[in-house]
């Protein structure tokens, strides 16, 4: 049966994932290098986005349930060119925001930019999606530096659901034909995104060749199949679709990608 990382586990990956950020940093010979993956940053500013960020997200769950806008975080300082003062800086960013999840638990409110998605407004959620970010902005650090590596397992597979569930799904109508689009797992699970009047939402489906569930009835448009990792990083825009396997009418992608919901 399919679930969700837990609390603790997200905490723990999201700490695991920020120490490999602050690896491949530290092994840079620059930091003015330009980030392949996101041309207009160098090294040194995918750094200031990851420790700013984290500093904005504690102070916003910090802030309560009741808040109504992202928090800024108080006084955030620059980040230092010195690189031990940089590691510093960017591990004492990470353990802020795990301070903030940590005390606030799963459960409780907090502000997010997703509040119309199938993602809750809640704590725990800001801790699935932070995991996400700092693991593709991990990839991307490690890109930069010629050594890429594939997301853990674990985070990948969550990542993709993850990923549905709040940059995807929407109640805003899909102003072309209805259709589905399914992502299919080497590690053993699948997703299907449809797509229609009503807006976006995800369900999990079985996966090619196994016997559990029941299959939907109709065919998606286009199907991507990949391991959990490439079909994070193909959705987060990282590997072209050219590198995955493509079933059915690839230029639906394209308009899903180019599909801007109404707020």
């Amino acid at each position: 049966m399919q679930k969700t990382l837990d609390f603790p586990d997200l905490l723990r990956l999201l700490d695991d994932r920020a120490t490999a950020f602050r690896a491949a940093v530290a092994a840079a010979p620059s930091l003015d290098v330009q980030v392949p993956t996101c041309p207009e940053w160098t090294l040194l500013d995918l750094v200031q986005h990851i420790g700013e960020g984290r500093r904005a997200w504690a102070a916003t769950i910090a802030a309560g349930p009741d808040a109504t806008i992202k928090s800024a975080a108080p006084g955030a300082p620059v980040a230092p060119r010195e690189r031990e003062a940089q590691q510093a800086w960017l591990a004492a960013s990470t353990q802020e925001l795990v301070d903030a999840l940590r005390e606030a638990g799963p459960e409780r409110g907090c502000w997010t930019w997703w509040g119309a998605s199938q993602s809750p407004q809640t704590c725990g959620a800001v801790a699935r999606h932070q995991l996400q970010q700092i693991a593709v902005h991990t990839y991307d650090a490690q890109l930069t530096m010629g050594a890429p590596q594939s997301l853990p397992v674990e985070v990948a597979l969550d990542g993709v659901e993850e990923f549905l569930s709040t940059c995807c799904a929407t109640p805003s109508a899909w102003p072309h034909e209805p259709t589905a689009f399914d992502f299919h797992a080497t590690e053993g699970r699948s997703w299907r995104l449809t797509v229609d009047g009503d807006g976006a939402r995800f369900t999990r489906i079985p996966a090619p060749g196994t016997a559990s569930g029941t299959a939907p009835a109709t065919a998606a448009g286009a199907s991507v199949h990949g391991t959990a990792s490439e079909l994070v990083l193909f959705l987060y825009d990282r590997i072209p679709a050219d590198s995955l396997g493509i079933d059915g009418d690839a230029g639906l992608f394209d308009l899903l990608r180019a599909w801007e919901p109404e707020e």
